[in-house]
């Protein structure tokens, strides 16, 4: 399955909660990070959100599967891949895994619209983010 690395950090300690392993809002801004990191390999850049076409993902579901703890000091990656590209949605498929021995901590299945920053309302997605999001499809060509 094609996937792109689209978030590395180390687990800081303020990352973590009371509990001693990070915390749940840290998993999801990964997530969200690594959105905005394969939007803007498609063609959907930060300055393209402000003065460009004005579209950006937006999350409207999300399914997640904690499976091991990550505490303070790990390294990390996040592996993003497109399940499906719709005509105005895409469906990512995010994996959070310890660098060190490969473990996937957490995977998440993010279902996103493309949002018309003007309107507020979802958006088609161009040919040319379609087309370059392909580059990460699960689906066999």
């Amino acid at each position: 399955m094609p996937a792109m690395t689209s978030f590395r950090s180390v687990v800081d300690p303020s990352d973590c909660d009371f509990l001693g392993h990070m915390n749940v809002s840290r998993y999801f801004a990964a997530c969200s990070d690594g959105v905005f990191a394969i939007q803007s390999e498609m063609g959907l850049t930060a300055n393209d959100m402000r003065d460009g076409r004005r579209l950006s993902f937006a999350v409207v579901n999300a399914q997640s599967d904690f499976r091991a703890e990550l505490s303070a000091g790990d390294a990390i990656r996040l592996e993003t891949s497109v399940m499906e590209i719709g005509s105005k949605s895409m469906t990512f498929r995010h994996r959070l895994i310890r660098s060190a021995g490969g473990t996937v901590a957490f995977e998440t299945v993010f279902k996103c619209v493309l949002l018309s920053l003007e309107t507020r309302r979802a958006a088609e997605i161009p040919d040319d983010v379609r087309e370059t999001a392909a580059q990460w499809s699960e689906q066999e060509a």
